[in-house]
């Protein structure tokens, strides 16, 4: 986001209070990764009527300024996490979030591996290092129910649409296992892959949700958690 679309959503979401209780944001949240534009998001996200916990995309890591990026959206009250998580009352029950922008890799029988060159091994390591990192926030939030915060996405289901040749840039299998690792997990949400499709379910059974903005095309939606989850 940066200037001139401040103000497209904010119509919407001024009534957010009244539809749901907390909103997420999953990642590429500017164009370029730069604090001016994170100070838009600030505009257009801050002050809402329901807590808003979001985390940071590859494009907010563009230009190296996400340090910066991630302090404007915290000074206008947003939550913002990266191998972390916060917990949250809504209507009596303990809501915890764990959040991180993930990294690629690719899934099951097509993925990356640690062998070979020193890059190969530093791109899957690092995937295979931040998703056990964002598992470990996940499993140890003191909560009654779990929600994954992921920019990149956990499982193939939700990249249908996207070329095959690109799956391993747009998610990794690691995070569905982090995911699927944590007790009580209600909902696993992700962005990026924005020719993708909206639904998908890990290995173990967790509802997984693509929400870019191009995959809902409105400004947000609504899901409940419960054993089946429906935007309402």
């Amino acid at each position: 986001m940066d200037a001139d679309v401040v103000g497209r959503y904010r119509p919407a979401l001024e009534h957010l209070g009244a539809k749901a209780d907390l909103l997420l944001l999953a990642g590429d949240l500017t164009r370029h990764g730069t604090a001016a534009e994170a100070a838009c998001v600030a505009r257009e996200f801050g002050g809402l009527p329901v807590p808003v916990v979001a985390i940071l995309g590859n494009h907010d890591y563009h230009s190296d300024e996400q340090e910066a990026v991630a302090a404007v959206l915290r000074d206008a009250g947003l939550i913002v996490l990266e191998c972390s998580g916060t917990v949250l009352q809504c209507h009596g029950m303990r809501v915890g979030i764990a959040g991180t922008k993930g990294f690629g890799g690719g899934f099951a029988g097509a993925c990356a591996s640690e062998f070979g060159e020193p890059e190969m091994k530093a791109f899957t390591s690092h995937g295979r290092e931040l998703a056990a990192r964002f598992g470990e926030s996940l499993a140890e939030l003191d909560c009654d129910v779990r929600i994954a915060l992921t920019h990149y996405s956990p499982v193939p289901e939700t990249l249908l649409g996207e070329p095959l040749e690109i799956y391993p840039f747009l998610g990794s299998y690691h995070l569905a296992q982090a995911i699927d690792g944590a007790p009580g997990v209600g909902l696993a949400v992700h962005g990026h892959a924005h020719a993708g499709s909206e639904r998908g379910t890990t290995p173990g059974g967790v509802p997984v949700r693509n929400v870019a903005h191009p995959v809902i095309r409105q400004a947000y939606n609504v899901y409940q958690l419960s054993s089946v989850l429906a935007p309402t």
